[in-house]
């Protein structure tokens, strides 16, 4: 416990202070709280707090160390487990491998920490192949940046979406999310929330009308999806269906979000897109409400 506390110590002197610190402080001292604190004490808990979010996002070792500490097992939700990075002037590479702790479904909590592990070595085995090809034709530019967010994180449901940018001339992107039911332990597919496969049907039906709706709305968007208030036909316009297992995700305020990653159902100047569905779309289809709503 000691080499963790002075870890922890360590890790804490080194962080740099937020940028946005000085706000906080601000903030709090114009509060007026129940019980009167003195300025000095305000600043001090203001800049802790600032500082500890800022550890935990900023600093894989001092989120572990945090993780733990007795009676603060259950701050750390998705931490940064490892990162791959690679700075060879043209040759970029910033790949960060997150964990999951504390869920309850320990088998669950490490088939998904291994698949991260697994996807994100992949990922820097073909970069450093890729690199290695590269110099060897002449060299160029290459880049790849990778890393997570979390998208929902309440009593019922934590969504972490992955996401993979790569640079070679134009850039791609590529998102990837899971769904975990943290009190029944479970992992939530898009199939496994409908009695049937008609949620195809609807959803693509409802994305489709919000597409257009959006392209009338303002010209400057283009979706590939055939627009009937307009006479000329686009061969690209060929979407039609999402696939049964779309990427998604379920936000917080308990909608199904469909995504898709760029240039897969517009150019890539719109790059990643979302929809989210409204529940009474999906009603009739619905195992139960417990996750949308």
């Amino acid at each position: 416990m000691n080499n963790k506390m002075e870890a922890l110590k360590k890790e804490y002197n080194e962080i740099p202070i937020p940028s946005q610190l000085d706000f906080v402080v601000r903030k709090a001292l114009k509060q007026k709280p129940k019980k009167r604190i003195m300025p000095k004490v305000a600043v001090g808990l203001a800049a802790a707090a600032a500082i500890f979010i800022g550890g935990l996002n900023a600093s894989p070792a001092f989120a572990q160390t945090m993780a733990d500490v007795p009676g603060l097992k259950n701050v750390v939700k998705v931490l940064t487990f490892r990162e791959f990075k690679v700075d060879e002037g043209t040759y970029r590479a910033d790949i960060k491998v997150p964990a999951i702790k504390n869920l309850d479904n320990k088998e669950l909590q490490a088939t998904l920490n291994q698949k991260y592990l697994n996807e994100s070595k992949e990922l820097y085995q073909q970069f450093q192949t890729d690199m290695k090809d590269l110099k060897e034709s002449g060299g160029g530019h290459l880049g790849v940046n990778s890393g997570y967010e979390v998208k929902t994180d309440n009593d019922q449901l934590l969504s972490i979406g992955r996401y993979t940018v790569n640079t070679v001339g134009s850039s791609s992107t590529t998102f990837h999310y899971d769904t975990i039911d943290k009190k029944n332990k479970l992992l939530i597919t898009l199939p496994s929330l409908f009695k049937s496969d008609a949620y195809v049907d609807l959803i693509s039906n409802e994305i489709k009308k919000q597409m257009i709706a959006q392209m009338d709305k303002d010209p400057s968007l283009t979706y590939w999806v055939k627009n009937p208030n307009k006479k000329d036909d686009n061969p690209l316009d060929t979407f039609e269906k999402i696939k049964p297992d779309q990427n998604f995700y379920i936000n917080k305020d308990h909608k199904l979000v469909i995504v898709f990653d760029k240039y897969d159902v517009a150019p890539g100047a719109m790059g990643i897109v979302e929809f989210v569905i409204p529940t009474d779309v999906l009603n009739n289809v619905l195992v139960s409400h417990e996750y949308l709503k």
